[in-house]
């Protein structure tokens, strides 16, 4: 299910006394740590939020998402289902991540491609109106970022994608593609499980099996 449809299954969340013993959680229930702060109210059953996390008024957060420590989500924000969150990235509005990607540690999307500070009088004006200056941002679903990516704005990271550690996403980033380096280029192609693939498009882990055609990568059977 994407980010859109995971509305109706979101729910308030309260945080709880303390962690639940043996560090079980409930399945259908949202958990806050208490050192959070989760200001949404859309937030989907079986989400996790750890501590110091900041969720602000206005994101979107589907169901079975794991929220790290340090992680920041500004209202406007979209996250679809079973999304994972690791420390200390930030999201800011316009940002949509879909369902099953994995953000690593220390990711950092962005959503002004000529930032200024709003309060210079010389753009103030330019400021007044969102549609001037946000410019959005789609991680698909099943796309990894790795740790320490920076997301300049207005991106697409196509599905099942894989994006190096410390790379820097200038441009869109095709299905599957596997992309390294600052700025980030293409290097390979990544298996819906995650790993490389050879030259002969097969799966050493999994095997599965794929085939090229106009630089679409597609899955065989």
């Amino acid at each position: 299910m994407l980010v859109e449809k995971a509305r109706s299954s979101v729910r308030a969340a309260a945080p709880l006394a303390s962690a639940p013993a043996d560090g079980a959680l409930c399945e259908a229930a949202v958990y806050v740590h208490p050192s959070a702060i989760c200001e949404t109210s859309a937030i989907g059953d079986g989400t996790r939020v750890w501590a110091f996390a900041h969720i602000m008024d206005g994101a979107v957060v589907g169901g079975h998402c794991n929220i790290a420590d340090h992680v920041f989500i500004e209202g406007g924000a979209r996250i679809g289902d079973r999304v994972t969150i690791k420390n200390g990235v930030m999201i800011f509005k316009g940002v949509t991540i879909e369902d099953d990607a994995f953000i690593g540690p220390g990711v950092l999307f962005t959503n002004d491609r000529y930032p200024r500070s709003p309060r210079m009088a010389e753009v103030a004006e330019h400021y007044r109106r969102e549609e001037s200056w946000l410019c959005t941002t789609t991680v698909c679903r099943g796309a990894t970022l790795g740790a320490g990516v920076v997301v300049l704005p207005g991106v697409i990271v196509g599905a099942y994608a894989v994006v190096g550690a410390g790379a820097v996403v200038t441009r869109n980033i095709a299905e599957r593609r596997l992309v390294t380096g600052n700025p980030a280029r293409e290097s390979g192609w990544a298996c819906t499980c995650g790993k490389t693939l050879p030259d002969s498009l097969r799966c050493m882990r999994c095997s599965s099996r794929y085939r090229l055609h106009d630089q679409t990568l597609r899955p065989i059977g």
